[in-house]
């Protein structure tokens, strides 16, 4: 869609996405489908869904469960891991359903892309009274040298592409008026990657699959030469940082 930040145009390698990006941790999810009492009978909106990587682990709570996602190439591949699911194409600031239609909406690794001000708006419309957000992010845990290593080369290109470090989201969920009871609950993670999952966790990073080529090729190289120095298996270390709030 031609609204959205010109490096999502990286999310058309969704495949790459879907093999390089971490699963959630049970413990997070858990969390989720209590808070927001996720349960049959019960609708959620998992809103910018992309591959499904959160979507299909809200499928096991009975819920009925609503995918929205902006780019083709991502809907298409979340279509084919978590088949059932009703796709929509969609934003967080124009979500394609009606005021009061869902129980709870779910936002993993994708609201620093959003207008927060009017996404949360939005999001506060879909919702019935009193309905729960859940905001999620797996933030890549710097203390470990390999994750220090890798964002050595990762954030000189990050240029103007918002991140997840940018926003203070439990006070902006507090501040908005639209949301009570927010709280932020961290979690322990871990993903484990040989050198080729390395590299495409990596390149996956949409400033970095939008770039060009020569770019790309030279942060492959110099992954590779991280994988094959790092000590094996290889485990890369998160901390799963998970917002909640609740409509008001």
């Amino acid at each position: 869609m031609s609204d959205l930040h010109p490096a999502t145009r990286g999310f058309a390698a969704a495949d790459v996405y879907e093999r390089g990006r971490p699963d959630y941790p049970a413990a997070a999810i858990a969390r989720i489908v209590e808070r927001l009492d996720l349960r049959p009978g019960r609708t959620v909106l998992d809103l910018a869904a992309g591959t499904g990587k959160l979507t299909r682990l809200l499928v096991p709570s009975g819920a009925n469960v609503i995918a929205v996602e902006p780019v083709r190439e991502m809907r298409a591949e979340l279509e084919r891991r978590v088949p059932g699911v009703a796709t929509l194409v969609g934003t967080a600031e124009r979500i394609p359903l009606n005021d009061g239609y869902v129980d709870a909406v779910t936002v993993a690794q994708a609201f620093h892309w959003f207008d927060a001000d009017a996404a949360l708006r939005e999001i506060h419309r879909v919702l019935r009274p009193a309905g729960g957000l859940a905001l999620i992010w797996n933030a890549r845990d710097e203390r470990d040298p390999l994750q220090a290593a890798l964002s050595e080369i990762i954030d000189p290109l990050e240029g103007n592409t918002p991140r997840r470090k940018q926003g203070g989201w439990k006070t902006l969920l507090a501040e908005s008026g639209l949301f009570e009871r927010s709280e932020r609950v961290l979690f322990e993670h871990a993903q484990p990657v040989d050198e080729q999952r390395l590299v495409e966790r990596v390149v996956s990073i949409s400033f970095i699959a939008s770039a060009p080529e020569k770019v790309r090729a030279d942060v492959e190289e110099r992954v590779r030469e991280l994988a094959r120095a790092a000590q094996q298996p290889i485990r890369l270390p998160y901390m799963t940082e998970l917002y909640l709030g609740f409509a008001s």
